[in-house]
């Protein structure tokens, strides 16, 4: 198959309100403002800590998004993708917030010292966020129809990261506009604050996800072993 023909086929079926509609829900859900820039250097240079300890953060949350894994394809992968990527937007929602009380220190008065509060925000917030990225992968998968799956999954994956990329932008430029820099952080709190309630406004757009994402992965899998099973008992036949 030539290019153009790809091309074409591609553009055919992203036409498609069944294929549009999701991937650009995807793309609002991940595009989304983010303040970990800024709460770096809040980490860094406010609350000291050195690259050993961030270096822990990292294998902790590892750890965690590999403990994520495991509860999803456990307990979750039986729930419908549009319900996994709700709640877990909603749930992420009041978790993202305690960052302002590490913002303001409030966290000392009630005697947990800054290590241990954001070593424990980090575990949940790691292990959420992986089992709300793995519906968006299955999602991308179901989207693909025969004959331009792994085109269409590149590209819904380009977008997906493009989207990220978006988002990081947009909190650049929120951090900018709030005056919040490496030495500055009188308005890290109202950045965190917006960057959170911003995650909430893709939910507005959820219904796009009608009929391709009210199904769960295993009701998916289910799908495509008994139209494996019937394709062999056609080719017995």
């Amino acid at each position: 198959v030539d290019v153009k023909s790809q091309i074409n086929s591609l553009w055919q079926a992203i036409k498609q309100p069944e294929i549009y509609k999701p991937a650009a829900f995807l793309f609002l859900w991940q595009s989304t403002p983010t303040s970990e820039g800024a709460t770096l250097f809040f980490m860094t240079e406010d609350l000291g800590f050195g690259p050993e300890f961030l270096g822990r953060i990292q294998i902790i949350s590892a750890f965690s998004s590999l403990f994520g894994v495991w509860l999803y394809n456990t307990y979750i992968k039986t729930k419908s993708i549009k319900d996994i990527l709700f709640w877990s937007t909603i749930v992420s929602f009041p978790l993202g917030l305690l960052d302002l009380i590490l913002i303001s220190h409030a966290n000392r008065a009630i005697g947990i010292p800054d290590t241990w509060f954001v070593l424990g925000d980090d575990v949940v917030l790691s292990a959420l966020g992986e089992i709300a990225f793995l519906p968006t992968l299955v999602l991308a998968a179901r989207l693909c129809p025969r004959g331009v799956e792994a085109v269409l999954f590149a590209t819904l994956m380009s977008i997906n990261n493009g989207a990220s990329t978006v988002g990081t932008e947009i909190g650049a430029l929120l951090t900018k506009s709030l005056g919040v820099t490496e030495t500055n952080f009188d308005n890290l709190a109202l950045l965190s604050f917006i960057c959170n309630l911003t995650s909430l406004y893709p939910l507005v757009f959820i219904g796009w996800l009608d009929g391709v994402g009210s199904v769960s992965e295993q009701e998916i899998e289910e799908e495509e072993a008994a139209a494996a099973v019937t394709v062999i008992d056609a080719d017995a036949d």
